[in-house]
């Protein structure tokens, strides 16, 4: 049982998206990545939904791979591609598959991209590994594509005592026939936007890094499987696998995605899936 990433993907991308958003997600995509060279080195995006990132790190001039369970998320992409300037896309190479699946790593790992550098320079995987079933395998298996002295960007849902409540939701979302769905993010739309708002103090209709309040609302509600971790458990499982924390931002809500950004050692050899 999985909520549709895809399907909400694509209705983002072809009702929500505009050209302000896209210049909101790419100074946002910046400001993450910091000073990780892009241009000309290697990059894979495990679970690049919408294609934002994806395109963008193609603007800047990498070698870019994306990686996606869902078929829609092609579509989506191919959407989104038309806020760019020139055939971005035709540049991009993709990978249907389950970053859980031995196969699709295989085929991550022995892509032409990367072909006899041990692995991408930036793994970038945002707000996807805890909705695989099993986040610290998920995880595990991302960090494997690394380079010796590669990236690991990753963002992942926050504890709270409030996460085993919306894990329920959730879950009863996707159990539940469409006019419930429809009547559950009805319901807890206004609860949403009056919680965001007494967190943040402005307007949950601003959103960062070119999303859109509505479709994050179906995308909370439905998004299962749902998992979650603090600041340091996550520090600590990636460190243990042979990377150092060189960033770290904390989530706006409670219940919203840390960011990280790790360095693998040079000397670390790869880890299997």
């Amino acid at each position: 049982m999985q909520f549709d990433f895809g399907k909400n993907w694509l209705n983002f991308s072809n009702s929500a998206l505009n050209a302000r958003k896209v210049e909101q997600a790419r100074d946002d995509f910046r400001k993450l990545l910091g000073e990780i060279p892009l241009k000309g080195r290697s990059f894979v995006d495990i679970g690049f939904g919408q294609g934002l990132s994806l395109l963008l790190a193609t603007e800047a001039g990498a070698r870019a791979v994306g990686c996606d369970i869902n078929p829609r998320c092609e579509e989506a992409l191919n959407a989104t591609s038309q806020f760019f300037d020139g055939d971005l896309k035709t540049q991009v190479s993709l990978v249907i598959g389950s970053v859980l699946e031995s196969e699709t790593v295989r085929q991550l790992r022995e892509h032409p991209v990367v072909a006899g550098n041990g692995g991408y320079d930036v793994v970038h995987s945002w707000g996807v590994l805890h909705h695989t079933g099993d986040m610290k395998r998920a995880i595990a298996n991302a960090a494997s594509l690394v380079a010796p002295g590669g990236y690991f960007v990753l963002a992942i849902y926050n504890r709270h005592w409030t996460s085993l409540p919306w894990l329920l939701i959730k879950w009863l979302y996707c159990k539940s026939p469409a006019w419930l769905q429809k009547l559950l993010v009805g319901a807890l739309y206004p609860v949403i936007w009056a919680a965001k708002l007494a967190v943040t103090g402005r307007s949950p209709g601003r959103q960062t890094r070119g999303m859109d309040f509505y479709y994050n609302v179906v995308d909370w509600v439905g998004g299962y499987p749902y998992e979650y971790g603090s600041r340091d458990e996550i520090k600590r499982m990636v460190g243990a696998l042979g990377f150092q924390c060189t960033a770290e931002y904390a989530a706006e809500v409670p219940t919203g995605c840390n960011e990280f950004v790790f360095r693998r050692s040079q000397d670390h050899g790869r880890d299997q899936e």
